[in-house]
């Protein structure tokens, strides 16, 4: 424990209540164990936090490997897939690709609604 062996610990428990007094000394002892507790508490917080983290970036790589291949036509003959540098960067290439095929994101039947075709009869 800290390269403290058992008589030091001894030496230092009797300096504390020597300084501190009989009365104090479980006060501070049980402050201390408290403070000792919440900082336990805190750095369990912290390592589930990264934790989660490393899981949603192995997520986002996972989505982004996935879809990487998703460009080519079926049938057509495999070509060098697309590799992006992340995320964002694939959605706006997904983005630009819609846009020059010229298709949008709403649904066929609202296109039909708005060609407005008439007969003249």
């Amino acid at each position: 424990m800290f390269g403290i062996g058992m008589p030091e610990l001894i030496i230092i428990l009797v300096i504390a209540l020597i300084v501190i007094g009989p009365k104090k000394l479980p006060d501070l002892a049980r402050a201390l164990g408290r403070g000792m507790a919440e900082f336990r508490k805190a750095t369990q917080e912290i390592k589930e936090s990264l934790a989660v983290d490393e899981d949603l970036e192995s997520v986002k790589k996972d989505l982004v490997d996935g879809v990487s291949g998703l460009n080519g036509k079926p049938g057509a003959p495999e070509t060098k897939k697309p590799t992006y540098e992340g995320y964002d960067q694939m959605v706006e290439e997904y983005r630009q690709s819609k846009q020059e095929t010229g298709q949008s994101d709403e649904p066929q039947s609202a296109k039909e609604k708005n060609s407005g075709s008439t007969t003249d009869g």
